[in-house]
């Protein structure tokens, strides 16, 4: 995976190659928020350009939110806002196997089509990729996910096959984001809602509403509803100064 990534980064063009180098390194967590990005000469070395093409790369990485310019300091990854709640954005799979567990997770229905009135107003006019998606520990469903993509903000998203790969997963790796919102709220399961997470009707769920932006871009929209039973959300945090 790793080459195939490498050779595709390096037919882009020079100042979208930088970017996605970049854009690499914060998203794997090489480079952490708080992280002093190589000042612009240093990057113009390294790759051999002139100063106005890394000037760019730049300016762009910091209009997308991921970086921050600090006069006569450098520039800086920067810190990802959420609101509503300290929380990070959580990788189910991940979660499942930190706890032990089997993963398991099944596309239950995918749409690509425009969105319609009973979605989101940030997607009006848009086209978006509708994705339903169950998930699974130990063999048992955990959480019913419901999910739109913004094919504006996200366009090759229309490629992947998410009957492989968990959308979440994929958009945590693949996709910037720089604002996250979460929507916590207990519900009691309707009938489609227990005949999928196999619990009686009413049964206690923990919903987890969340969007994500890049700058003023919505990437996704998504709706997860886990078995009560089955999931506890923890979050650890300190004081912020």
């Amino acid at each position: 995976m790793a080459d195939a990534t490498e050779g595709e980064t390096a037919q882009l063009p020079l100042h979208q190659r930088i970017r996605a180098e970049i854009e690499g390194k914060i998203l794997s967590g090489e480079w952490p928020p708080g992280y002093r990005i190589p000042f612009e000469h240093e990057l113009t070395a390294h790759y051999g350009c002139a100063r106005m093409t890394v000037n760019k790369v730049i300016a762009a990485l910091a209009g997308a939110g991921l970086i921050e310019r600090r006069r006569r300091a450098g520039s800086f990854v920067a810190q990802p806002r959420l609101q509503s709640a300290v929380l990070e954005i959580p990788d189910i799979q991940q979660e499942v196997a930190g706890r032990g567990e089997t993963y398991g997770y099944e596309l239950i229905g995918r749409r690509r089509r425009p969105a319609g009135e009973d979605d989101p107003a940030v997607f009006t006019g848009q086209e978006v990729l509708e994705l339903r998606c169950l998930h699974r520990a130990n063999g048992r469903p955990l959480a019913l996910e419901e999910r739109l993509i913004s094919l504006a903000s996200v366009p090759e998203a229309a490629e992947v096959d998410f009957a492989a790969t968990p959308p979440g997963s994929w958009l945590l790796h693949h996709v910037p984001w720089t604002e996250a919102e979460h929507r916590i709220s207990a519900l009691a399961a309707s009938t489609k809602v227990a005949a999928i997470l196999e619990v009686a009707k009413g049964a206690a769920c923990l919903s987890l509403e969340r969007r994500t932006w890049r700058a003023t871009e919505t990437v996704t929209a998504v709706r997860q509803i886990f078995r009560g039973d089955l999931y506890h959300l923890v979050a650890r945090f300190s004081p912020q100064g």
